[in-house]
């Protein structure tokens, strides 16, 4: 278990030997551990005791066999999964997914109903469950980092970033200043592009296209720049332990200006037109409300807990290189509703852009990429918190002797956002869902692993 000292931002992490094969509940005290309970259940067989949580979570019953992680994997089970009762007057259920209409990752949505009204929303994940756990195990380093891209593929830099700092904090290395600075560079570009496609898409969400659109031009422009500067629209495989696989050139430097000034040109014009557009403001605001206090409770990070009163930062927090460099600020909203989380999205926009210029400004000469310590016969540790564009992304790893990796868990943010949905749409009508949805953006494939 990882635990965060809130005060110091320092990052704990206690392990308990379970002979018997149970852990007492954290879940019992802490909710948002419920899930996360649910699927060591799943994937190692271990029993919490006294969780109020029973359910497969992960497990569907379709690998199989069950507990694959665990020390002796046994026959697959298959459990029908029973979601939650309501009782009440005129109640209708609504299922929805897991298939979904367009190139959406499949989740299973189960709302209650009283007419229009949604009484309760329950989730099912897992669908997209493809074994990352399984597949580190056993993976030497570099593989393994590949792996770390691929988990959430709109956040491979921010993921491979949050792998590299772990090897390295096991190894007790640090990239070159040079790394540093691309990679901070690159988790920038990440989070603008996927920034102004999800500003397009919460307004396509609310019927207003043409916002979809302009957005869609402004990303298209990062991820080809993107393309121009590392070789990959998505700037993949590029971010590795011990620094970084590709250098910036004079060219690369020049169109990430280029973009700079084209993005400063255009953008305002887009957030006056969102935010003078009345019919979109009557989607917007006041929909999907999540209370700052729930927020806080789960630990909430990124836009979605930032437009609920919660300011941590871990570019800020952890002060990793370079951002303990960058002057930069996290923009911070109480109001918690849908408006709000396109305005933290809008405010942070304007954020990325200046540190991008920043780096470029002062991005410091010399090597890409230092050697990795060879293995050393001993068992090391690591684990590191990367900001990515949808929040905190926590990497713990295990190095054996052989230097391979032995266990690494990478948790998304959207652990902690998925249910927090659950509440936001609560009293929301049904059609509003969609907005509500895409205002959170949660990853489906982060959270399946």
């Amino acid at each position: 278990m990882a635990l965060c000292h809130e005060p110091s931002h320092e990052i704990g992490v206690v392990s308990l030997d379970c002979p018997d094969r149970t852990f007492p509940s954290v879940a019992r005290t802490h909710p948002p551990a419920l899930r996360l309970e649910a699927t060591v259940r799943d994937l190692f067989g271990l029993q919490a005791e006294g969780t109020p949580e029973p359910r497969p979570w992960l497990d569907h019953g379709r690998w199989g066999v069950s507990h694959p992680l665990g020390a002796t994997p046994g026959p697959a089970q298959t459990r029908a999964y029973a979601f939650l009762p309501v009782e009440g007057e005129s109640l209708h259920e609504i299922p929805v997914g897991p298939v979904h209409a367009g190139i959406i990752e499949p989740g299973h949505f189960r709302f209650t109903a009283n007419g229009e009204t949604v009484v309760r929303l329950e989730e099912r994940l897992g669908y997209v469950h493809k074994g990352i756990e399984g597949l580190m195990a056993g993976a030497e380093i570099g593989h393994a980092a590949r792996l770390a891209g691929r988990v959430s593929g709109d956040s491979t830099v921010a993921y491979a970033l949050a792998f590299a700092r772990a090897v390295e904090a096991a190894l007790q290395i640090e990239a070159p200043p040079r790394a540093a600075w691309l990679r901070a560079l690159m988790a920038e570009l990440e989070r603008l592009a996927n920034h102004f496609g999800d500003i397009g898409a919460i307004c396509n969400d609310a019927a207003f296209a043409l916002m979809h659109i302009h957005c869609g031009v402004l990303r298209e422009r990062v991820l080809r720049a993107a393309d121009l500067c590392f070789g990959h629209r998505l700037m993949r495989d590029v971010v590795m332990p011990g620094g970084v696989g590709r250098d910036l050139a004079s060219e690369g430097i020049a169109a990430l200006r280029a973009l700079i000034v084209e993005i400063r040109r255009r953008f305002p014009a887009l957030v006056e037109l969102y935010d003078n557009t009345a019919s979109l403001q009557d989607r917007t605001v006041a929909t999907g409300v999540l209370k700052p206090d729930l927020a806080r409770q789960y630990a909430c990070g990124g836009y979605v807990g930032r437009a609920s009163a919660q300011a941590f930062d871990a570019r800020r927090a952890c002060a990793y290189s370079p951002y303990d460099q960058l002057r930069f600020d996290v923009p911070v909203l109480d109001a918690g509703d849908v408006n709000a989380r396109v305005w933290i999205r809008i405010r942070e926009v304007e954020q990325s852009l200046s540190l991008v210029q920043q780096i470029l400004d002062r991005l410091p000469a010399g090597n890409i990429a230092g050697e990795l310590a060879a293995a050393t016969g001993t068992t090391r540790e690591g684990a590191a918190l990367v900001e990515g564009f949808r929040g905190d992304i926590l990497v713990w790893l295990r190095l054996g002797g052989d230097g391979r990796i032995e266990r690494c868990h990478l948790r998304d943010p959207s652990w902690f956002q998925w249910p927090l949905l659950e509440a936001a749409v609560e009293g929301n009508i049904v059609a509003d869902f969609p907005l509500c949805n895409k205002s959170f953006n949660c990853s489906y494939s982060g959270h399946d692993l």
